[in-house]
């Protein structure tokens, strides 16, 4: 698909006023994408895990109003009005308008929450506005459905070969959308593995949305834990956008961009036949090339903090003693993600509580794991 497969038809009738709310997580890259380009497209493909409790919650109510030509919305974050989050979203609505040309027709209210702290240092920006996408394209879908009868059957439901390619033209859409709002938002709408960014091998990938990973995962893989180690909850001192920017003359970005094309390469073999020692030398690899690229920019700067390196430290000498299988990887970020598989879950809960919650802010991680994407409440 291109681009222009997403522009929207004219609607010709509108429905007066609803909501739609859906839910939507976060996800951590095994494959970090690192530099972009416009519009909000990635200079290498990525491949995450859906996570399953750490996700975003929008309910979206809207009502036609009189006077089209502008956008007209409100943001409420855990019921109180976020009058500073405007920016953001208008944002992102003039991104979308060309594929979303409703927007202006209605006035939204938009209400979010998170299943996990707003400070936790978690970044919600990528199940943020992957619920809001979803949310936005179901009202489309409403629209669609209002403004074609002829693809009803008598009884008005939608014939089943359409259905199925609504149903797959919405995923596709809404991924679309979210990236456009956040690069890495359009990695959470499915799950457990989803990859964004074209590469050679795998069918159907592309720079435009994330799609499901489409080869064998073996059973070692299927029920990954996620415990995140909030070292610090502080705003970061440099964002990911600027980040991002200044890949853009890197001495070292087209070897990263190859890299990232190769451990994708060798992670299916891999996820394939489960094994957890090479997938283990990728992720912890490319979480520190991440932060690789960040300390040899120019201008250049560190994300990490003391305690961040005492667990990378602490996780690699509890691995040589006990031969665990756990491992760590890192958003653009301070905090620790420690993944590990299922069977391992209470000796893991053990070793941080024993050794590593000494190096969280306030003593405080979150318990997560694997998920299957979004879904509509």
């Amino acid at each position: 698909m291109i681009a222009q497969d997403f522009i929207s038809k004219p609607f010709s009738k509108h429905i007066s006023s609803g909501s739609t709310t859906w839910s939507s997580p976060s996800n951590i890259a095994l494959v970090k994408y690192w530099g972009k380009r416009e519009p909000q497209l990635p200079e290498n493909p990525s491949i995450s895990f859906t996570l399953r409790n750490c996700k975003t919650i929008t309910t979206l109510r809207y009502s036609e109003k009189k006077n089209d030509g502008n956008f007209s919305f409100e943001i409420f974050l855990d019921g109180e009005k976020k009058d500073d989050f405007k920016h953001k979203i208008e944002t992102f609505f003039n991104r979308i308008k060309a594929y979303a040309p409703f927007l202006e027709h209605y006035h939204f209210t938009i209400e979010t929450k998170n299943t996990f702290p707003h400070s936790s240092g978690i970044a919600s920006s990528a199940s943020g506005m992957s619920a809001l996408a979803l949310c936005l394209v179901d009202l489309e879908k409403e629209l669609l459905q209002l403004n074609d009868m002829e693809g009803f059957s008598a009884n008005g439901d939608l014939s089943s070969d359409k259905k199925s390619l609504l149903d797959d033209y919405f995923l596709k859409k809404a991924s679309f959308l979210a990236r456009l709002g956040s690069g890495s938002a359009c990695r959470s709408l499915q799950g457990p593995l989803v990859v964004w960014g074209h590469h050679d091998e795998i069918e159907g990938s592309t720079d435009l949305f994330g799609v499901s990973y489409p080869f064998e995962v073996h059973k070692h893989f299927r029920d990954y834990q996620d415990v995140i180690l909030l070292v610090d909850k502080g705003e970061k001192q440099v964002s990911s956008t600027i980040g991002h920017n200044l890949m853009h003359g890197h001495p070292f970005a087209q070897e990263r961009f190859k890299q990232a094309n190769r451990n994708i390469s060798n992670l299916k073999t891999i996820l394939k036949e489960g094994n957890v020692d090479a997938f283990i030398n990728i992720v912890e690899s490319e979480a520190l090339t991440l932060h690789a690229m960040m300390m040899t920019s120019q201008p250049y700067f560190i994300l990490m903090k003391p305690n961040t390196l005492k667990i990378i430290n602490s996780i690699w000498d509890f691995r040589k003693k006990t031969g665990s299988k756990l491992c760590f990887t890192l958003d653009a970020g301070a905090n620790v993600h420690v993944l590990f598989p299922g069977n391992e879950t209470q000796k893991v809960l053990d070793f941080i509580n024993n050794e590593l919650v000494v190096y969280c802010e306030n003593g405080n991680y979150i318990c997560d794991q694997i998920g299957i994407g979004a879904k509509k409440i």
